[in-house]
């Protein structure tokens, strides 16, 4: 099935193939698409129009016929746009280093652009750009990507992604760290995280590297930091305008925290607590943990967590974390300070055991936040020296919706992650965690970025782009919350259509398309 989006507002109808004559030589895209009449920005690409009045008519009757599944409409309104980007897929760039299916990609840009977002987040990834030796940097598929968003008057959240992809949830490819970084991590297996039974983890280089020149001469802070620069140099001219903004990646997923939770050969299972991930070489980390106790007796109501020994460990294991993300954020500030593009980091969701006393889960991960004290409000504070908005997960969870014997409560964590933001004045940003399509988990969203002034949120990224997006209530349901987000979540989609004012969302038969099967949307 492919995508065919016609509007219902206008007579004006968009054939792909008379847009562009570079597309005739490249994948036949198996699709129409027609939109709204939108005023073009400074970057919009303009194609040729062609009329297809019977089109029209016939799209008319349908709507009437068609219902929207409208967003409930909220009770209270912040009046303040709240924009929204798509992530891209997590293979946007090839492992050759080219933009993978540039026609398709091309479709599907229009596609967003027309649903009203503010744009789209994609991953650099280290393994990819880097790969080929140290300071051999290849940027060509990201610059092709950001020459085509920049066409479709959209912007662009750049991650700087210093890990691996695949081994976690979401993960749907396989992105290894530079092979001259692997090499290195044989050499010496106390370049990664390792857990209390020995088991390595080659996802993202320990933080107890940082200031070691263990990379061929260089830090690890060194080499992102090197690799920060040189990106800055080759889009200069994007920075600030198409490039909105870099999110410095700062852990595994790009996340601030320790791998706790791999997923990777059956390592970790939901809703699991993880392992700490403080087992090397390193003389300090020997000493503090020689006499750490069995995991049980550590964790259970009135474990060693609360005691004098285990809020030393835990301030010593969290406050590393911290410093991790200091370092990398105060050279992402130093290179990106006056391009205009903002700069933001991510923190994990980790809602599971959140009820308890402890919160294992994230204590692991190096959140040291239980009952008893805010593990929130340093890293908050951390991002906030350097103007760095946290960008936060799991915005699209209800506590309903949860495991009921795991302490899940991804409500609870939301809120009280805002009130650290708004206590120390950093700026909050939001991601669904899970591949969400439904009218309630947009609803939770709207619901979390329509709160009161300095505590909503000031922008969200979907997660994530692929073919069950464009499908029919899928679409309607993610065109719907664009628009009420940019009404501040104080709009809301009329029930029926009867205004003809949006997207219809339909079909082209199977057998349009057996030329090319392969080259769907996304």
């Amino acid at each position: 099935m492919a995508l065919t989006l016609r509007s219902c507002s206008s007579t004006s109808f968009i054939n792909l193939k008379d847009t562009t004559k570079s597309l005739r030589n490249n994948d036949d895209l198996p699709c129409a698409l027609s939109f709204p009449n939108r005023k073009p920005s400074s970057h919009h690409l303009r194609p040729s129009m062609k009329l297809y009045s019977h089109e029209v008519q016939a799209t008319h009757a349908r709507t009437r016929q068609e219902k929207l599944h409208a967003l409930p409409h909220p009770h209270v309104s912040n009046d303040v746009k709240v924009p929204v980007f798509v992530m891209l897929p997590l293979d946007t760039v090839t492992l050759g280093g080219n933009l993978s299916k540039p026609r398709a990609m091309n479709a599907s840009l229009m596609a967003l652009r027309s649903a009203g977002v503010e744009g789209v987040m994609v991953d650099v990834w280290w393994g990819l750009v880097e790969k080929d030796g140290p300071t051999e940097y290849n940027w060509e598929g990201y610059a092709e990507l950001i020459k085509m968003v920049a066409r479709h008057g959209l912007k662009l959240q750049m991650v700087m992604s210093f890990h691996q992809c695949g081994g976690n949830v979401g993960d749907s490819c396989s992105i290894p760290l530079p092979p001259w970084v692997l090499e290195e991590m044989s050499k010496n297996p106390d370049l990664v995280y390792t857990d209390r039974s020995g088991r390595r983890n080659p996802e993202y280089i320990s933080l107890g590297c940082d200031t070691l020149p263990v990379l061929r001469g260089r830090t690890p802070i060194q080499v992102y930091t090197d690799y920060m620069r040189s990106f800055r140099n080759r889009f200069a001219d994007y920075l600030g305008t198409v490039i909105a903004e870099i999110q410095v990646g700062m852990g595994p997923c790009g996340e601030l925290r320790y791998p706790a939770y791999p997923e990777s050969n059956g390592t970790w299972r939901f809703p699991g607590i993880g392992e700490f991930q403080c087992y090397d070489k390193d003389p300090m980390i020997l000493v503090i943990t020689i006499n750490f106790p069995k995991r049980r007796d550590f964790f259970r109501r009135d474990g060693a967590w609360n005691t004098e020994y285990g809020q030393f460990f835990l301030e010593w294991y969290s406050s590393k974390l911290v410093e991790h993300g200091d370092r990398i954020l105060a050279a992402a500030s130093g290179i990106f300070q006056g391009t205009g593009a903002k700069l933001s980091g991510k923190v994990a969701g980790i809602h599971w055991h959140y009820r308890t006393r402890s919160h294992a889960a994230e204590l692991t991960a190096g959140y040291y936040n239980t009952r008893y004290r805010d593990g929130y409000i340093p890293i908050a504070r951390m991002m906030r020296r350097y103007g760095v908005v946290l960008n936060f997960t799991c915005i699209e969870m209800k506590d309903v919706e949860q495991n009921g014997s795991a302490g899940c409560s991804p409500q609870g964590l939301v809120q009280q992650v805002k009130m650290a933001a708004q206590t120390v004045g950093t700026e909050l940003a939001g991601e669904n965690a899970l591949e969400r399509y439904d009218p309630g988990a947009f609803a939770q969203v709207l619901a979390t970025s329509r709160s009161g002034p300095g505590n909503g949120l000031s922008a969200f990224t979907y997660l994530r782009m692929n073919k069950r997006l464009f499908e029919g209530d899928n679409w309607r349901n993610l065109v719907e919350f664009v628009k009420s987000m940019s009404h501040g979540g104080g709009a809301r989609v009329s029930e029926m259509d009867s205004g003809r004012t949006d997207l219809y969302v339909g079909f082209v038969k199977k057998k349009t398309l057996a030329k090319e099967n392969d080259l769907a949307l996304v």
